[in-house]
């Protein structure tokens, strides 16, 4: 059986990240797409249009020294536009190291993505990291 459209989305989405291929994700979103990261560390907060969102990105990889990894694990599709990704992340920052679970809700529009709502597995152990 053939992969359902918008998990084909989501998976060449987290290729291209794994890539650093800010071109192919911006190709992925809408001008407008919104990404949602939570906690209280400084890179946590709702990252508004392509722009911030990669640039966003470019943070996560300069504060990771490149050393940033999200193993993709499943997607789940609900067919009427969102998509649900589970992966598995480890970076290093600041002599600090993360190996965590998380997620991403996605909204997808069409072909592209306009919202990402991401979610971790252990919120204190994420703003410690980040901050």
């Amino acid at each position: 059986m053939a992969e359902h459209p918008h998990a084909a989305v989501v998976r060449k989405g987290y290729e291209a990240f794994s890539r650093g291929d800010m071109d192919a994700l911006r190709g992925l979103m809408t001008s407008d797409a919104a990404h949602h990261v939570p906690g209280s560390h400084p890179l946590a907060g709702d990252f508004k249009g392509q722009n911030a969102i990669i640039e966003m990105y470019g943070k996560l990889f300069e504060e990771t020294g490149g050393t940033m990894q999200a193993d993709l694990r499943n997607i789940f599709v609900d067919g009427r536009g969102h998509a649900v990704s589970v992966h598995h992340f480890t970076a290093d920052r600041k002599g600090r190291h993360i190996d965590e679970m998380g997620g991403i809700v996605f909204r997808i529009v069409g072909d592209k993505v306009s919202d990402l709502d991401e979610c971790v597995a252990d919120i204190d152990t994420s703003n410690e990291f980040w901050s």
